[in-house]
């Protein structure tokens, strides 16, 4: 066998392997975020899919109802009782949008981040040490790995809820 050949066969075997030990790293990674994020919905007395109304609120500012919907990827009719459920608890406020008075926004409350940013204080101190350890070069590496996984998981997403 041509010894290229063999170096070539060995070289694809070594990225299969690395390939695959990312997404199993992913897998584990999203297993162990849906744990953190169940144990936080927990203490806080929140339902796992009311904290990821949350946090999108919190990435996207206020939204429409049907917005946040659409970023949830759930029904309409679904999160007016996640709304009235976030607004009961005090998570959230309707208020009329200044653009269109007709229409609703959810904004979330600022004074109840504080007691979010407190339960994802350990997490969030785990990143940082974890971030230092890496070059800027190899953190636009990896922010960039993640945007890019991040948009292949978004189309996949939407692929499945359009057949």
């Amino acid at each position: 066998m041509n010894s290229g050949t063999a170096g070539d066969a060995g070289a694809a075997r070594r990225r299969r392997r690395l390939v695959t030990a990312i997404r199993d790293s992913l897998r584990e990674l999203n297993s162990q975020l849906s744990v953190l994020n169940h144990h936080v919905g927990a203490r806080l007395e929140l339902r796992d899919v009311d904290l990821g109304c949350l946090e999108l609120l919190a990435r996207h500012g206020p939204l429409s109802p049907g917005a946040l919907a659409r970023h949830a990827g759930l029904h309409p009719a679904t999160m007016t009782g996640i709304v009235d459920r976030l607004e009961r608890a005090g998570w959230v406020a309707r208020e009329r949008d200044p653009a269109d008075r007709r229409a609703v926004l959810v904004r979330p409350l600022r004074e109840r981040g504080a007691e979010l940013f407190r339960l994802y204080g350990g997490m969030n101190r785990s990143l940082d040490e974890i971030c230092a350890g890496y070059t800027d070069e190899q953190l636009m590496l990896l922010a960039d790995f993640l945007s890019r996984t991040t948009t292949a998981g978004r189309a996949a997403t939407e692929d499945l809820s359009a057949g």
